[in-house]
C-alpha cells in the first residue's frame, strides 16, 4: 500500500518528519517497507505560465511557446498539442536535470536548435519528470500553481509503501492508514464530506437488486446517476492515482479507484444504458454461463463461481472483474455504481480457478467488513456529481439481509497485565481503546465491556484488544521480563525417538544418510517396471506440478533411493553403504492417502577398494543382513525370523526374504530384480532392505540396548554336522534348534555350509555351532548331552535332517 503524505494530510495533521512517522506506524505493527521521496529528481525545474503560442517559422508540427517566469519572458520550441494561453505547466531552463524520454536516463537540459531556433529550456512530459509513461503530452500544473516555483514545492511527494498484514484490510484505504496515525500521534481525524445533492428520480425505480446467494454476499449496495460526461480526471486525481502506482483512465473509473484506495472498498462502474432489465441479481454462476471480462478474456464460468447479473446474463465476476459489454465508454450518460460486500473464501476460489487477481479481489480476500459499502458508495457518488456533472438518483439501493451485530469483549486490567506483563489502569485503557482507536467502551465493575469500529473486522476475541492496547503504549516500551511459570509437559514422541536412534546406529554400522524429495516423476516409476505387462506403479498426482520428475507422491522410498545409490556406485569405486528415513503415501480407497515411515537400507559394489594385501569382493546380502541383525540387536529385538519369499515386487525372486519379529512382519530384504537394476544402469547386484517403521516400534519392548554384566560361568559349545535336504532353510534349522535347546542354549551359528559327491542328491551338509551356558552354575557334559539328544530328535522330526556320518 503506497501512501503519499500530501494525501494522508488532507484526513490528519502530519507535523514529524516521514521517518520518524515510518518507524512510529512500525513499531505499532504496521511496517513501512520503504519511503520515496518524490521530485528529489527535478533540480531547477519551476513553474512557468504560457503566454503565447505561435507557429514556427519553418516546421508545422512544431510551436514556439512564449513564457512567462516571474517577471522575465522566454521562448521555447515545443511539439506537444495540449497546450493553451494560460496553462501553468513544469519548465525545465539550461542546466536543469530531468529523465530523457527517449533512452530513460537521466539527463541535463542544453541549448538545442531546432529547425533554425534557439530553444533554451524543454517543457516537460511526466515520464519526463518520472511520474509515468506517458509522454503524449506536457504536464498541465493546477492553476494556483504558483508562477517562478520550484516543481518540487508543487508536486514533491513524500511516499510511504506499506507492507499491510493480511488481518489490517482497514489499513488498505488511506482513511485507515489516517486512522492509524491520527490514533498513534493523538491527533484529530478529519473525514471526507459524504453529502451531495439528490435530483434525479428515486433509485428504486431506476434499478432493482436482489441478492440470491446471501451466504456469498452479504451485502450490496448502488447508486445510479444520470447525465454525466465521461472524460479525463482533474489533474489532482490524476495525481494522486498516480503516486499510488493507478493509472488514470478515465473520470469514471479513476473516482471508483480513487474511493477504493480512500476507504479500502473496491467499487465497480456499470454503464447504466447496457443493464437490462434494469435488474441487478447477486448469485451463482450456472453451469457453462462465461462472461467476457475488461482484459478481453471469455472466461467460462462454474457453478461455484458469484457473478453479478442483470436480468439475462452476468455483467461481472463479484469483487474480481467487470464484463466488457458493461464497459464504461466515452459515449456513456449513465452510470450503476456498485459497492459490496463479498465472501473472503468464495472470491479466493474464484481467483485461483481463473488464474485472475486484481486490485479489487486482493482487498475481498483480506474480510473487508460490510459497514464501509455504504460510506464508499455515497463518497464516489459525490465525486461523480461533482467531476463528471450529472444529477444523482434520490437515495441508495441497499440490501443487507442479515446485519450482525457487533461483538461486545470483556477486559480486565488483571488480564492485560497477564498478557503483556505491565500495569495500566482502567482510566488508561479506556482512553487507548476509546479515545485514540474509536472503540465503544463502558465500565462493567473492575471490566471495561469493548465493541469495535465498524471497520476493524480483525477484531475477533479478547486478546485482539490486548493487542490494540500494546500497538498504542509502543512494542518498544514494553519492559523486557523474564518468562514465569511451568513449562508445559513434553509430549512423548516415540517415532521420532525411534527415527533418531535409527540414525545414530546406522551411520555406526559404516552406512551414510541420504534423503530425496517426495515427489517422484514417472520417469523413475517406469524403471520400477519388470516384464511389459507389467503395469507402471501409481500415487496420488500434482495438480500443478513444477517439474516432469515431480509430479507424483511416492508410494515407496526405492525409486529415488536406487537413482542415488547408482549415483554414488559412479562416483566411487569402493561401494556405496547408503540408507534413508522418510515418509512414503499409500492410497486408501474413499478417504486421503496414508503416511508411514520406512526405512531403507542398500549397498552395492565392492566391499572396499583395491588393496595388495587383500582379494577385492562384492557386497552381498550377508553384508545387508548383517548390518540388520547388529541394528536388531542393539535395538533389543529379541529372536527375529528370516522367511524366503518369491513374489515380493521388486526383489529378485528367490533371492528375497520377509523379516519377522513377534509374529509381526517387519520388511523385507534381498537383492533387487536384475531387470530394474539394469533400468538402473547398475552394474553390481544391488542388495536391499525396506522396513516399516510403524511395526518395527510395535514390537519394541523397552529399552533399545540393555547393557549386561560379564557371564560368570563358563560356556561349553558342540558342533553338530547335520546332512538336510536342499529345500530346508538354514533358519529354520536354527529355529528348531533354539526351540529345543531352552533354557541352557545361549547362542547359534553356522560355520559351514557343503554341497559335494559325497552327499545323496538335493542334499547339503550344514556345520552348525550350538554354545550352552547357565547364568547360576557350570554346565556338566550329562546337562549338555541330555539337552544336545534333545535337539537331534526334534531336528529329524522336523526337518529330516541327520548327522553326517
Amino acid at each position: 500500500m503506497k501512501v503519499s503524505l500530501k494525501w494522508l494530510s488532507e484526513y490528519v495533521d502530519v507535523a514529524v518528519p516521514a521517518k520518524q512517522l515510518a518507524h512510529r506506524l512500525t513499531m505499532a505493527g504496521t511496517e513501512v517497507g520503504g519511503i520515496e521521496e518524490r521530485g528529489n529528481g527535478w533540480p531547477g525545474i519551476i513553474v512557468a505560465q504560457i503566454e503565447s503560442i505561435d507557429p514556427h517559422p519553418t516546421a508545422c508540427s512544431l510551436t514556439l511557446v512564449g513564457l512567462g517566469l516571474s517577471g522575465e519572458r522566454m521562448t521555447v520550441v515545443s511539439g506537444a498539442t495540449n497546450l493553451n494561453v494560460g496553462d501553468r505547466v513544469p519548465f525545465a531552463p539550461v542546466g536543469a536535470g530531468l529523465i530523457d524520454a527517449q533512452t530513460g536516463r537521466p539527463t541535463v537540459v542544453e541549448v538545442a536548435q531546432i529547425q533554425g531556433v534557439t530553444s533554451r529550456g524543454v517543457l516537460c512530459s511526466e515520464k519526463e519528470l518520472g511520474l509515468s509513461e506517458a509522454h503524449e503530452g506536457v504536464l498541465i500544473l493546477p492553476s494556483e500553481a504558483e508562477v517562478g516555483l520550484s516543481l518540487n514545492a508543487v508536486l514533491g511527494d513524500t511516499i510511504l509503501d506499506l507492507e499491510v498484514t493480511p488481518n489490517r484490510p482497514d489499513c488498505l484505504g488511506m482513511l485507515g492508514v489516517a486512522r492509524e496515525v491520527a490514533a498513534i500521534m493523538e491527533e484529530p481525524l478529519h473525514l471526507p464530506d459524504l453529502t451531495y445533492q439528490e435530483e434525479g428520480s428515486d433509485v428504486r425505480d431506476d434499478v432493482q437488486v436482489e441478492i440470491l446467494a446471501p451466504d456469498l454476499c452479504p451485502r450490496y449496495s448502488a447508486s445510479v446517476i444520470h447525465g454525466i460526461t465521461v472524460g479525463p480526471s482533474p489533474s489532482w486525481v490524476q495525481r494522486r492515482l498516480t503516486a499510488a502506482g493507478v493509472r488514470p483512465i478515465n473520470n469514471v473509473v479513476d473516482i471508483t479507484n480513487y474511493v477504493m484506495l480512500e476507504y479500502g472498498q473496491p467499487l465497480h462502474a456499470f454503464d447504466y444504458d447496457t443493464i437490462h432489465g434494469r435488474r441487478i441479481a447477486v448469485r451463482r454462476a450456472t453451469d457453462g454461463e462465461s462472461l467476457r471480462t475488461l482484459d478481453g478474456t471469455l472466461r467460462t464460468l462454474t457453478p461455484g463461481m458469484l457473478v453479478i447479473a442483470d436480468a439475462t446474463r452476468p455483467v461481472a465476476l463479484a469483487g474480481i472483474m467487470g464484463g466488457s459489454e458493461t464497459e464504461v465508454t466515452e459515449l456513456t450518460k449513465s452510470v450503476l455504481i456498485e459497492s459490496a460486500n463479498f465472501s473472503s473464501g468464495s472470491i479466493r476460489q474464484s481467483c485461483r480457478a481463473l488464474r485472475l487477481r486484481t486490485e479489487a479481489s486482493f482487498r475481498f480476500d483480506k474480510g473487508l467488513p460490510p459497514a464501509i459499502t455504504t460510506l464508499a458508495l455515497r463518497r464516489a457518488t459525490k465525486l461523480l456529481v461533482e467531476i463528471c456533472g450529472g444529477k444523482a438518483s434520490r437515495g441508495l439501493q441497499d440490501v443487507f439481509p442479515a446485519p450482525r451485530e457487533a461483538i461486545e469483549f470483556r477486559l480486565t486490567a488483571v488480564e492485560l497485565r497477564r498478557v503483556l506483563g505491565i500495569d495500566l489502569t482502567l482510566a488508561h485503557i479506556r482512553d487507548v481503546l476509546a479515545g485514540r482507536l474509536g472503540f465503544d467502551c463502558r465500565e462493567d465493575g473492575s471490566a471495561l465491556m469493548v465493541r469495535a469500529p465498524a471497520h476493524r473486522s480483525d477484531i475477533q476475541i479478547p486478546a485482539d484488544l490486548v493487542e490494540e492496547v500494546a500497538r498504542m503504549v509502543g512494542y518498544d516500551q514494553i519492559p523486557t521480563t523474564t518468562l514465569a511459570g511451568r513449562l508445559p509437559d513434553h509430549p512423548p514422541q516415540p517415532m521420532r525417538v525411534l527415527i533418531e536412534r535409527l540414525s545414530d546406529m546406522l551411520v555406526g554400522c559404516g552406512l551414510q544418510e541420504v534423503m530425496t524429495y517426495s515427489l517422484i516423476g514417472r520417469r523413475l516409476l517406469g524403471k520400477m517396471v519388470v516384464g511389459k505387462d507389467a503395469e507402471t506403479p501409481t500415487g496420488l498426482r500434482l495438480a500443478n506440478p513444477m517439474t516432469p520428475d515431480q509430479e507424483i507422491l511416492r508410494t515407496s522410498l526405492l525409486p529415488s533411493f536406487l537413482e542415488c545409490l547408482n549415483n554414488n556406485i559412479r562416483e566411487d569405486e569402493a561401494g556405496p553403504r547408503l540408507f534413508e528415513i522418510g515418509r512414503v503415501y499409500l492410497p486408501r480407497q474413499a478417504d486421503l492417502h496414508e503416511e508411514r515411515q520406512m526405512l531403507v537400507i542398500g549397498m552395492a559394489g565392492i566391499r572396499w577398494q583395491r588393496q595388495w594385501s587383500r582379494a577385492t569382493a562384492q557386497l552381498d546380502f550377508y553384508d545387508l543382513k548383517g548390518v540388520v541383525e547388529e541394528l536388531f540387536d542393539r535395538m533389543n529385538l529379541g529372536e527375529t525370523r528370516f522367511v524366503q519369499i518369491m513374489d515380493q515386487h521388486p526383489f529378485h525372486p528367490g533371492r528375497t526374504t520377509a523379516v519377522y519379529s513377534k509374529d509381526v512382519r517387519l520388511g523385507v530384504m534381498g537383492e533387487l530384480h536384475p531387470v530394474v537394476a539394469r533400468n538402473f544402469e547398475v552394474r553390481f547386484p544391488v542388495c536391499l532392505a525396506e522396513f516399516d517403521l510403524e511395526q518395527l516400534l510395535s514390537v519394541i519392548g523397552g529399552e533399545f540396548l540393555q547393557i549386561v554384566p560379564p557371564p560368570r560361568f563358563p560356556a561349553m559349545r558342540r558342533d553338530l554336522a547335520l546332512v538336510v535336504p536342499e529345500r530346508v532353510p538354514v533358519s529354520e534349522l536354527c529355529e528348531v534348534i533354539r526351540y529345543a535347546g531352552r533354557p541352557l542354549l545361549h547362542r547359534v551359528e553356522l560355520f559351514d555350509l557343503f554341497r559335494g559327491e559325497d552327499l545323496a542328491p538335493e542334499h547339503k551338509s550344514c556345520g552348525i555351532g550350538l554354545i550352552f551356558r547357565s547364568p547360576d552354575h557350570t554346565l556338566t557334559d550329562a546337562e549338555v548331552a541330555q539337552v544336545e539328544a534333545c535337539i537331534i530328535q526334534q531336528l529329524q522330526r522336523l526337518t529330516g535332517a541327520r548327522l553326517r556320518g
